[in-house]
């Protein structure tokens, strides 16, 4: 597995050990087995931003702490320059670069986004996640979707939706699709 998703998991059983809570409380949050849980702390299955954000809600701590192991640090404002955010890759077809990792206290999760595409007419897993989701099509194409409601969006195109929703994004033509997504 990746070595950014081993630190994710010690960075989560840290947390469960220094908050002495116990791994089927957290893994009842995220809406998955015990087993699977476990899987991620050992850092041998992939946690979604999405677990990781219900995570960090429930227990009052940044995203970031969980994502980069960073403690937010700036309150006027946080400047990310181009392709400088913190990147991490929770899988190999998701690429996530923060777009506002050292603001303490954000009200939203702003982060560019990148789907590479599968082959054929393989989808991803749906997931969901407490809250609301805005997405912005930067670059390509890309299925979105919410539900049983299938869209395909391109350059230009936006969707806000609510992320309770089961949901899941695909790239289309082939090649990878960038969007900004907004975690409100």
């Amino acid at each position: 597995m990746d070595e950014a998703i081993k630190q994710i998991g010690q960075r989560l059983k840290g947390l469960r050990e220094v908050l002495d809570i116990p791994a089927e409380e957290v893994a009842e949050l995220c809406g998955i087995t015990l087993d699977h849980y476990l899987k991620i702390e050992a850092g041998e299955a992939d946690p979604s931003v999405y677990r990781l954000s219900r995570i960090a809600k429930r227990y009052g701590i940044s995203l970031d702490v969980l994502l980069f192991g960073e403690e937010p640090r700036m309150s006027a404002y946080f400047l990310t320059r181009k392709g400088q955010g913190l990147s991490v890759e929770r899988r190999k077809e998701y690429k996530y670069q923060s777009l506002a990792s050292g603001f303490r206290g954000r009200k939203v999760d702003p982060f560019l986004t990148q789907v590479d595409p599968l082959p054929g007419d393989r989808k991803y897993s749906k997931n969901s996640h407490d809250g609301q989701e805005f997405n912005y099509i930067v670059e390509g194409r890309m299925e979105i979707t919410i539900g049983d409601k299938v869209m395909e969006l391109g350059e230009g195109d936006s969707i806000y939706f609510d992320a309770a929703q089961p949901h899941c994004m695909r790239a289309l033509d082939g090649k990878p699709v960038r969007f900004l997504v907004v975690v409100i």
